[in-house]
């Protein structure tokens, strides 16, 4: 049994199944695995001295999984680029994972320009220039492996969606890569008959790990589209008979603001896989579309570490993968009690049960981040693996996501989860996305503070916000947004995740109208003028707090 990407693609010489389709074109596997071949002996003739590293800057196009399999057999790394980031943000962080090589285009080209990425241009290739399917095409030659490559050899520099913080590049290598595709073929019931809708970006970790690496295990067909889009997504399931599909952050909230058909449950979806879709948008995508959704934990430095129980509550991650999984307090190490939990599924003991989800026993199995001794020291410290990822343990023994270690709002002394708030403002039928973080209170301590996202139309008033507020059992006496941010685009990640961070920091100093509670009981809200919020400030100013604003 090969335990590299590498061996893998050999095995699929001489398979006739289409390994991959597209608007482009199609490709039996056997195919696939020459055209990479060819790139990886292009890229052999090209190798300088250095990290053999190779950029790409492209949408999810044949060429991106070209390139991860010519990448494969030349024991090559491939660094995903993400066409969402620009300028000195951008130049800087492709810069530091050390190029020799991009493949991009010249859509990715204009978005380099005047950047310093420590690549002169003919070490650019551009996919559409006429001259590089003959430069390919002159280096086709018999698909076999660099005899130097193991289990160990790095495959991937994948950039985290930096949604609380600057992104790193989280490094994985051809044996974990071979070992989740084997995982997640078995976990997410991918075989050889799926085809596998691509919608989610090529250089993001979902895509890769949760779709791509199954695919090649199971010999399964990949179906890509450019780029998600809600509006075309049923009708490319339909087109390439699309039987499952990976999904990240907003992507179901967007499917499910599409207009309703009475065909959508008539279609060839059965499953798919993701991150971040609420419960209740869960059950509504199987109603509506006839296709069950595995929501399961997992991060670009590591998975793995908790099993998926289809039958335990919708909320939960699932039970631990083995007795090294634990949630502790940061501080003392120590396990946490089991949560007590009200009838709503409200933590009664937040002080005690919620801590951080580590791997006792993961240490070993952590790859690092390329040159980032700083990111690798707070992975793993005493030993441990640890995730920055809070969570509580229930009675019956599943794992609960409570957020990351930021994502708790202390109120007039009383810990709230913003994550909680999140799961109740996203039940509205009108709110596409939310977010919720702590604001200080001019005071002392902090107020809520949540950014909705709305369809175009919809205006604040039209939510009576305050009325679906009151209705929600489950909403803690603390838990009411003082502060709401109302917009038609928040900012997100290349993989559609809410950029969490940057919403933060803005808080209420926005252009997008931002509402403010008054009164007491029942929240109301009034909308911040420009005078509003410099009074706010000036109040700041007045108690001394102004150090406490970002």
């Amino acid at each position: 049994m090969s335990d590299t990407i590498a061996g893998l693609l050999l095995e699929r010489l001489g398979d006739q199944r289409l390994g991959l389709v597209s608007q482009d074109g199609s490709w039996s596997w056997d195919e696939v695995v020459r055209e990479g071949a060819a790139r990886a002996e292009l890229a052999r003739a090209l190798r300088v001295e250095g990290p053999f590293h190779i950029g790409v800057l492209l949408e999810n196009v044949p060429e991106f999984i070209l390139w991860l399999g010519g990448a494969a057999l030349a024991g090559a790394s491939i660094i995903g680029i993400n066409s969402t980031r620009s300028g000195a943000y951008l130049e800087e962080e492709v810069r530091n994972t050390e190029l020799q090589l991009l493949i991009t285009d010249s859509a990715g080209l204009a978005l380099l320009e005047g950047l310093d990425i420590g690549l002169t241009r003919d070490r650019f290739l551009l996919v559409d220039d006429p001259a590089y399917a003959d430069l390919v095409a002159k280096h086709a030659c018999e698909p076999t492996r660099d005899p130097s490559i193991d289990a160990t050899t790095q495959l991937l520099l994948l950039f985290t969606s930096g949604t609380t913080g600057v992104s790193k590049a989280a490094r994985c290598s051809q044996g974990r890569l071979t070992a989740l595709g084997r995982m997640n073929s078995a976990k997410y019931d991918v075989q050889r008959h799926d085809v596998a809708y691509c919608c989610m970006p090529l250089f993001h970790g979902n895509a890769l790990m949760g779709l791509w690496a199954p695919s090649l295990v199971a010999g399964a067909t990949v179906a890509l589209t450019p780029r998600f889009s809600a509006s075309r997504f049923i009708n490319d399931v339909r087109r390439f008979g699309a039987t499952y599909f990976t999904y990240v952050g907003k992507a179901i909230s967007y499917l499910l603001l599409t207009p309703p058909r009475p065909d959508d449950a008539d279609c060839t979806l059965t499953h798919g896989f993701g991150t971040e879709a609420s419960p209740e948008d869960q059950v509504e995508f199987a109603r509506r579309f006839g296709a069950k959704l595995y929501e399961a934990y997992g991060s670009s430095e590591g998975a793995g570490m908790i099993t998926l129980t289809p039958d335990g509550p919708v909320a939960a991650l699932g039970r631990a993968a083995h007795d090294g999984v634990r949630i502790v307090d940061p501080l003392t190490r120590d396990t946490c009690p089991d949560a007590v939990l009200d009838e709503h599924g409200r933590v009664l003991n937040a002080e005690e049960a919620i801590g951080e989800l580590v791997d006792t026993e993961g240490a070993a199995k952590f790859e690092g981040y390329w040159k980032n001794p700083e990111a690798d020291a707070e992975r793993v410290r005493h030993g441990w693996y640890w995730t920055g990822d809070f969570g509580y343990r229930d009675a019956e023994g599943y794992l609960h996501f409570a957020g990351r270690s930021g994502d708790w709002i202390r109120v007039d002394g009383e810990n709230t989860s913003a994550l909680l708030i999140e799961r109740i403002l996203r039940r509205h039928p009108a709110i596409v996305a939310a977010s919720a973080f702590a604001v200080p209170d001019p005071r002392s301590g902090d107020q809520v503070m949540a950014a909705v996202e709305t369809p175009p139309g919809v205006d604040f008033s039209s939510l009576d916000l305050p009325g679906f507020l009151a209705d929600q059992a489950d909403l803690g006496t603390k838990g009411a947004p003082r502060f709401v941010r109302v917009s038609h685009a928040l900012p997100t990640t290349g993989s559609n995740k809410l950029q969490k961070k940057a919403i933060q920091l803005e808080g209420w100093r926005t252009s997008d109208p931002v509402y403010r509670w008054e009164g007491r009981g029942a929240p109301s809200y009034v909308l911040m003028t420009a005078a509003d919020k410099d009074a706010l400030r000036t109040e700041f100013e007045a108690a001394g707090r102004l150090r406490f604003l970002p």
